[in-house]
């Protein structure tokens, strides 16, 4: 009995799955779950990232990375 369009559920991944998406080593995860640079919910023990988060994540690091090649942000000498 739902009045409105079905949400789609949010995905969560394992810290596992992050690391094999992103290819670095799951410390590499937990550290930027512990930063505060990658969202993450605590289920017991461990923890979920949820994939819109990762997806935002990934994004916004890809577009730093263009910019850091085109020579933004450098001092000129």
């Amino acid at each position: 009995m739902s009045s409105g369009p079905e949400q789609p559920r949010l995905r969560y991944l394992t810290v596992a799955e992050v690391a094999d998406v992103m290819r670095v080593s799951r410390m590499t995860v937990y550290r930027l779950v512990h930063g505060g640079e990658l969202p993450a919910v605590r289920v017991g023990r461990s923890f979920r990232v949820p994939q819109d988060a990762l997806d935002a994540y990934l994004a916004a690091s890809s577009t730093e990375h263009l910019g850091d090649e085109r020579g933004e942000g450098r001092l000129s000498s």
